[in-house]
C-alpha cells in the first residue's frame, strides 16, 4: 500500500488554514520581520553574535523551495526531485517547503537584510530535496540522498501513519553516518506519526507564543522537544516576494532544525546525539509544567532554547544522547556501528584527530609486540622439533624419553591471539487557543500576540 494516501504536511496548512499572500503594497516589509515573534522570543540577535549557522547544510525534504524567493535566493542548493523526476522547484499551490526553508535559512532583504523574514540560521545552506513519501519506500532515498550528498540536518516537516523498513533503515544509515534526522509529530492531537517515531529520529511537537503545549500537537514518548508552531509567518511560493502565516508542527520542526544547524556550527567535533543534547538540557518548561517527569509525552524534555543550548556549560554525554538507538547500530550491523566513523573518547564522544592518531600509534605497537612474540614462540618450536629429531634419529627412544606432540609429557602450551572486545553502543495540559486566524486583520495576514519577555527565559536550571 503506498504511503501516500496517509501522508500529512506537518504544519497547519490545511489543518488551521494558513494564509498565503503576494507582498502587498501596503504591507510594510517591517511588520513581516516584526511579526516574526519567534525570533524575538529566542532573543535572535544575540544567537546571531555567536553563530548564523554558516557551512552547515540543512535537508528539507518537502514540497520544494522556491530558490528565488527574495529572502531565500543564494541559500538554497538544487537537490533532486523523488516525485516526477524534474526540477525540485515547487508547483504553484505548493508553499509548504518554501516555508519551512525559510523558518530555517531565510536571509531577508534590502539594507542590512531588514526586511522580510529571517530564519533562525540565516547563513546555513538548504539542500532542496522535493518528496512527498508517496513511493513504496517512504522517504528512504530521499533521506539516503540528503546524508549522500553534505546535510548534517534533515528536516522532514511531514507525517504520516504506516511504519516501513525502508524508512527505518533509512533513518539508521542517517545516524550511523552522524547526520540528525528532526521530523514532525503531526497535527492531529493524537500519538506520532511517522517517520518521527522511527528510533533514531529527533522528534517536535509544537507550543504555542505563551510556551503551552499547542493542543493539536501529537504526542507520545518519541517526541523530545517542542517549539514555537503558532502563527508563523514565512516565505510562500505565489511569487518571490510572497509570504505565508501557519500553525503545526511543521514549523515547530523547522525552528529545531535550524537549532540544530547553528549547534553544528559552533560545535563541529559533536555527534548528532551530543547535538540532541545540549538541545534537551538547555529546554524550557512553562510554569504550569515544572513538576512533570522529563521526558514528557507532550513536551518532551521542554522548549528549545537556542540561546542556552550555545552558551551554558553542557557535557557532551554519550554519542547518541538522548535518542533512541536503532537496534542494527546496537548490534552493529552495517557500515559501522558509530555515527561519526571515529571511534568514541572516553566520554563518549567521537575521537579528535590526535587522539585517533595516539589510538592508531597503541595499536601498531601492540600489533608489533603481538607479532614478536609470535616469532619467538614460532622459533621455539622449531628449537624443541629439530632438537627431538636429532635425539630420535640418534635411538634414543627409552621408556619416560622425550616424546613429540601428544606423546605424555611432550605436549606444547596452546597460543592464541586475544579476541577484541566489540563496542555497545551508548545507549501539557492544553490552554486555550484564541479563535481564528489574527494575521486576517491587515494585507497579509496581521501581527500575532506576542508573549512577554520572560516567557522563554533561560530555560530550566
Amino acid at each position: 500500500m503506498a504511503f501516500k494516501p496517509t501522508l500529512r504536511s506537518a504544519g497547519g496548512v490545511v489543518l488551521a488554514g494558513a494564509l498565503i499572500f503576494a507582498a502587498a503594497p501596503v504591507a510594510s516589509a517591517d511588520q513581516t520581520r516584526q511579526d516574526q515573534w519567534a525570533l524575538k522570543a529566542f532573543d535572535a540577535a544575540s544567537i546571531w553574535k555567536i553563530t548564523k549557522g554558516h557551512g552547515v547544510t540543512v535537508a528539507v525534504i518537502d514540497s520544494g523551495v522556491n530558490a528565488d524567493h527574495v529572502d531565500l535566493k543564494g541559500n538554497v542548493k538544487e537537490g533532486k526531485d523523488f516525485i516526477d523526476g524534474g526540477s525540485t522547484a515547487p508547483q504553484s499551490d505548493e508553499d509548504h517547503g518554501t516555508g519551512m526553508a525559510s523558518v530555517i535559512a531565510a536571509h531577508g532583504h534590502g539594507p542590512g537584510g531588514a526586511d522580510g523574514v529571517m530564519g533562525l540560521a540565516p547563513e546555513a545552506t538548504i539542500l532542496d530535496i522535493r518528496d512527498d513519501g508517496g513511493d513504496d519506500d517512504g522517504f528512504a532515498s530521499s533521506i539516503r540522498y540528503a546524508v549522500d550528498h553534505g546535510a548534517s540536518v534533515i528536516n522532514i516537516s511531514q507525517e504520516g501513519s504506516d511504519s516501513r523498513p525502508a524508512e527505518a533503515q533509512a533513518i539508521a544509515y542517517a545516524l550511523q553516518k552522524d547526520v540528525l534526522v528532526v521530523a514532525g509529530s503531526g497535527n492531529e492531537g493524537t500519538g506520532a506519526g511517522y517517520p518521527a517515531r522511527y528510533p533514531g529520529v529527533l522528534a517536535v511537537g509544537g507550543v504555542k507564543n505563551n510556551t503551552e503545549i499547542w493542543e493539536n500537537s501529537n504526542y507520545g514518548s518519541e517526541v523530545l522537544l517542542t517549539a514555537p508552531a503558532t502563527f508563523i509567518v514565512a516565505a510562500g511560493s505565489k511569487s518571490d516576494t510572497a509570504y505565508r502565516s501557519g500553525t503545526g508542527t511543521s514549523d515547530a520542526t523547522a525552528y529545531v532544525s535550524a537549532a540544530a544547524a547553528l549547534l553544528r556550527a559552533e560545535f563541529p567535533d559533536l555527534t548528532a546525539g551530543q547535538i540532541v543534547t545540549r538541545l534537551t538540557k538547555s529546554a524550557g518548561l512553562p510554569a504550569s509544567a515544572k513538576d512533570i517527569s522529563l521526558p514528557d509525552k507532550r513536551y518532551g524534555y521542554g522548549f528549545i532554547q537556542p540561546l542556552a543550548a550555545l552558551t551554558r556549560d553542557i557535557p557532551a554525554g554519550p554519542t547518541y544522547g538522548p535518542l533512541a538507538v536503532p537496534e542494527s547500530l546496537k548490534t552493529g550491523q552495517g557500515a559501522t556501528a558509530d555515527p561519526s566513523s571515529a571511534a568514541p573518547n572516553a566520554t563518549g564522544g567521537a575521537m579528535s584527530d590526535d587522539e585517533q592518531a595516539a589510538a592508531d600509534r597503541k595499536q601498531v605497537i601492540a600489533l608489533s609486540v603481538i607479532g614478536l612474540v609470535g616469532l619467538l614462540v614460532l622459533a621455539l618450536i622449531i628449537f624443541v622439533i629439530v632438537k627431538i629429531a636429532r635425539r630420535n634419529k640418534g635411538g634414543d627412544n627409552r621408556p619416560g624419553g622425550s616424546g613429540g606432540p601428544g606423546a605424555p609429557g611432550g605436549g606444547y602450551p596452546q597460543y592464541g591471539q586475544p579476541q577484541p572486545q566489540p563496542h555497545a553502543p551508548q545507549q501539557y495540559q492544553p490552554q486555550p487557543q484564541p479563535q481564528g486566524n489574527p494575521y486576517a486583520q491587515n494585507p497579509y495576514g496581521g501581527r500575532p500576540q506576542t508573549p512577554p519577555p520572560s516567557s522563554w527565559g533561560s530555560g530550566r536550571p
